[in-house]
């Protein structure tokens, strides 16, 4: 729930701080005194579009601050909101409570604040999405778009999870319904495409690269260009080592000793060996295991000049192979490695671009069956909207009856909705039904209304007045919130619900926010005596007396006696008008203690 507020320059107001505590709170003061810049105020903290206009003048910019506490939500919401806040990189007061700002310049963009973190607007939406309820003066207007009136039958239905499923099952038809389209229109262009990957792949098939083949080859290709070179290096190194024929044995020969390494080695060790000194035999010892090592190493010299080869052949082939690697580098990729991938990636899509007959029948066999999985969620979440709609409807009427309005109808038409010619969304029903396939279902819903006995009923946009139709919102949301668990917890304000209503309708009005409010926090801005007296916290807004500023205060009892006068005479307080303020203070403190 709305714990706290705090207003900063926005409109009327030039500095004001609210608190809240649960249950029914009314906001009162003269018009012009700035009531519903508390309500933009909560519109802001929900990311509602910022308007600079709204900046009180002489300021630089305005500022809303909410502190919020989330310990009566459900589990879900709960959740809901720790991971928003997580993601956010935001952190909760010392008392659990989650502050959520918003800034709006006069002159450069509105910035958006959660748990002491710069977040996006639309963070602040997920944030106050399950904690705010709003009903601006346009809201009533909006209860008449199909749309809004299909949500709210949802949620009395509770279908959340029949329409995701639908949803879900909609998404697949609707994209194997598209790819089927366009394999029927692309197919040439698709075949030809089929075509050329086929080719391509042929012709890396054909030569078979392996990855890092090219780079393996180069290096080689570099070594046997240097044939020559490494020849006389490997033979003169084993001669050094281990002798043999050549023009370095003969050198080693002709200076009249051994003639390599091994034998002057071989030598050493026999005359250390010769000797009975321990230190000389030991180093003998050691001479001996460079004797081993020599002579491995002029083995191995041997093998590597065996497997040189003796002519260019080796080489030509090898330069052969780079021609055939490069002549795909070339064509699909800068190396082998890239050459493969390209390979890989082609195959996966030749395997997507089947345009066969063959290929097109299954596709489309698939399509018929993801339709009838459509139908059946789509069937099965009409069914709970048509059976909803009655219980829904009968449980208005019973509150409009409340609310001064005992003759009224209210009705709710569940009809499916037409396709349109060529509609990519038309659906055919098991019944074989064509209808359109909408994302929210193939229901179109429609609320009516006769607010009197004998009347024909209508649909709510033709026969409902101002005050009606807002009776009718607040009827609605009184059901909603008693046949929903979600919503405990929440904060409900309402601006100014019971523009046009007055007398007798007024006080059934009050009654019914009272009622709401045993369950929810409810905020209401209203000029009625009989909604404000209802209020368990009563804030009146009014003058300071700095420049036509405002300043909200928290009225007490004898205060709202005063307040509520002042309501009721118009013109200021009287004796009479304070006799009667009492008298309906007390009215209202009775009707609420028998419930």
């Amino acid at each position: 729930m709305l714990t706290e507020i705090r207003i900063e320059s926005l409109g009327a107001i030039s500095a004001a701080t609210a608190e809240f505590d649960r249950g029914l709170t009314v906001l009162t003061g003269e018009t012009g005194t700035g009531k519903t810049m508390v309500v933009t105020g909560l519109h802001l903290l929900g990311g509602a579009r910022a308007d600079a206009n709204r900046v009180r003048s002489g300021a630089a910019r305005a500022v809303v601050e909410g502190r919020f506490c989330t310990a009566d939500l459900a589990q879900s919401a709960a959740a809901q909101i720790d991971e928003l806040l997580e993601a956010a990189g935001a952190e909760r007061d010392e008392d659990g409570s989650v502050i959520a700002a918003r800034s709006v310049s006069r002159d450069g963009p509105s910035r958006a604040y959660l748990g002491g973190r710069g977040v996006p607007a639309k963070s602040l939406t997920g944030f106050t999405g399950s904690l705010l309820t709003l009903h601006g003066q346009n809201d009533q207007l909006r209860l008449m778009r199909p749309e809004e009136q299909r949500a709210a039958l949802d949620r009395y239905a509770a279908v959340g999870a029949r329409l995701e499923r639908y949803r879900s099952a909609r998404e697949a038809w609707q994209s194997a319904r598209r790819e089927l389209v366009e394999r029927r229109d692309r197919a040439r262009e698709l075949a030809q495409e089929a075509d050329r990957l086929t080719f391509a792949l042929r012709e890396i098939d054909a030569v078979d690269p392996r990855a890092g083949e090219d780079d393996a080859l180069t290096a080689e290709i570099r070594r046997l260009s240097e044939l020559d070179a490494l020849r006389a290096a490997a033979a003169g190194a084993r001669a050094a080592l281990a002798g043999g024929f050549g023009d370095e044995t003969d050198a080693l020969a002709g200076s009249g000793g051994p003639s390599s390494a091994t034998d002057r080695l071989g030598q050493a060790k026999s005359a250390l060996a010769a000797t009975d000194d321990a230190a000389l035999q030991a180093l003998g010892d050691q001479l001996g295991e460079a004797l081993t090592v020599v002579g491995d190493v002029a083995r191995e010299l041997g093998a590597y000049l065996d497997d040189l080869p003796t002519g260019t052949e080796a080489l030509d082939a090898k330069l052969a192979r780079q021609a055939e690697l490069r002549s795909l580098t070339r064509k699909y990729a800068a190396d082998i490695d890239g050459v493969l991938a390209w390979a890989a990636q082609s195959r996966e899509r030749l395997n997507q671009l089947d345009v066969s007959e063959e290929a097109l029948a299954g596709l489309a066999r698939r399509v018929d069956e993801l339709g009838e999985q459509v139908a059946k969620a789509a069937t099965d979440l009409s069914a709970v909207r048509t059976k909803a709609a009655g219980g829904l409807a009968k449980a208005v009427s019973a509150e409009l009856s409340g609310l001064a309005m005992a003759d009224a109808e209210f009705s709710i038409a569940v009809s499916a909705s037409p396709a349109a010619a060529e509609d990519p969304a038309a659906l055919r029903l098991p019944s074989g039904q064509i209808v359109h396939a909408g994302a929210d279902g193939i229901d179109d819903v429609e609320f009516g209304l006769a607010p009197h006995r004998g009347m024909t009923v209508l649909p709510l946009a033709k026969s409902a007045s101002g005050g009606e139709l807002s009776r009718v919102m607040l009827a609605l949301e009184v059901v909603l919130a008693t046949s929903s668990k979600q919503s405990a917890g929440t904060t409900m304000v309402f601006d100014e619900v019971d523009a046009g209503v007055g007398g007798r309708a007024a006080v059934q009005i009050g009654r019914r926010l009272a009622r709401l409010a045993r369950t929810h926090q409810v905020i209401v801005v209203t000029h009625l005596p009989q909604v404000a007296a209802f209020a368990d916290v009563h804030l009146m807004v009014e003058p300071t007396g700095r420049s036509g500023a405002s300043g909200v205060r928290r009225l007490a009892d004898d205060d709202r006696v005063g307040e509520l006068a002042r309501m009721l005479a118009g013109l200021g307080e009287t004796d009479t008008a304070r006799a009667h303020a009492r008298e309906l203070l007390d009215a209202a403190r009775e009707d609420r203690a028998t419930g």
